[in-house]
């Protein structure tokens, strides 16, 4: 039997809201066609609730990014010069997609 060693990484779990832009970016590097269900990580949380989420890991931290449809098309349509004018750990800079077919479908009024 094999003894394994503790990681000793800084666990994390990402939720949308929280999602930086170097967290999106390591995200499209490492699933560049997106994720599967092979990539999913499930478990429970503190509510006992299921959460999904995929794995990221640097030197020093273990990600856990909450999977959603929000986080996908963030994906799909990521474009690393649309976060040139912020900071790799400013949350706000990830815009939520909902949001930006708003504004798309007011052009159109």
């Amino acid at each position: 039997m094999a003894i394994r060693k503790p990681d000793n990484l800084k666990r994390v779990i990402v939720d949308f809201k929280k999602l930086t832009p170097e967290i999106l970016k390591m995200l499209v590097d490492k699933y560049p066609h997106g994720y599967d269900d092979d990539h999913i990580v499930e478990f429970k949380n503190a509510n006992n609730e299921w959460v999904e989420c995929v794995e990221l890991i640097t030197e020093d931290t273990k990600y856990l990014v909450k999977v959603s449809a929000k986080l996908e098309t963030t994906m799909d349509n990521y474009n690393e010069d649309d976060y040139e004018n912020f900071d790799d750990d400013d949350p706000t800079a990830v815009v939520d997609p909902d949001s930006i077919d708003d504004v798309d479908n007011d052009d159109d009024l």
